[in-house]
This record gives C-alpha cells, sequence and structure tokens, in this order.
C-alpha cells in the first residue's frame, strides 16, 4: 500500500487534563500517514483521483484546535476517523504529540493505526 505523509502539523489547541492546561492554548504536533492505492493517480495525473493530503491537513489541524481533548489517545482517534472519512484510505496511522509536556523530553504522545473496517491494526 503506499503512503500519504503529512509531518509534523503544528496545530494551537486546549488538551490535557490539569486546569493549568485547560486555560491556554498549546502547541499540538500531528504526524499522519494515509496509506492508499496511488495507482489511479500516477496514470491520469488529476488531482481528483489524489488523497488531498491539503485538505486531510486542515481538517486535522481544524479539529484538533477546536475539540478541547482532553487526552492525547482521544485526539489522535478522533483524527484517525477523520481521515478515514476520505473514501481512498484504506489505513492512516496518526501520531499526537504535546511538546514539553513532560520535563527533559522533547514530547510525549501517542500513535494510533487504524483501518477502514474500524479496526486497530
Amino acid at each position: 500500500m503506499d503512503k500519504i505523509i503529512i509531518r509534523d502539523l503544528v496545530a494551537r489547541g486546549i488538551i490535557g487534563i490539569n486546569d493549568w492546561e485547560r486555560e491556554k492554548v498549546q502547541d499540538i504536533v500531528i504526524n499522519i500517514i494515509a496509506y492508499a492505492d496511488t495507482r489511479k493517480a500516477w496514470r491520469s495525473d488529476l488531482l481528483e483521483d489524489c488523497v488531498d493530503y491539503r485538505a486531510l491537513a486542515k481538517k486535522a489541524r481544524a479539529h484538533a484546535e477546536a475539540a478541547g481533548r482532553r487526552t492525547v489517545e482521544a485526539l489522535a482517534n478522533d483524527i484517525a476517523e477523520l481521515c478515514l472519512q476520505d473514501d481512498a484510505v484504506q489505513k492512516v496511522t496518526v501520531r499526537v504529540e504535546k511538546p514539553g509536556a513532560v520535563r527533559f523530553s522533547a514530547s510525549v504522545g501517542v500513535e494510533v493505526e487504524r483501518t477502514r473496517d474500524g479496526e486497530a491494526s
């Protein structure tokens, strides 16, 4: 299966369980790998035959900024579901990270894999 990659997409939103985390927006870093068959796009070279990575990124960022989720687990699963709404996407890997959330680390986060049939892979 081919991969469409969105790397280090930054959103600014509310995420966290502590009161102080819910008062101020913070950076949320999102990575998406959408698995799809790109042969139709290869043959036609037309945008309508491609997975629209700009639209995926825009939806993921908008959701992360508006959702106000408490956990990165919930946000990662939300974004996976958004990606799978595109009929061409058969599987998706989503990583959501909170930079600076743990002292002495660059970031902490969660990575989930989901398939079109709703199963974790």
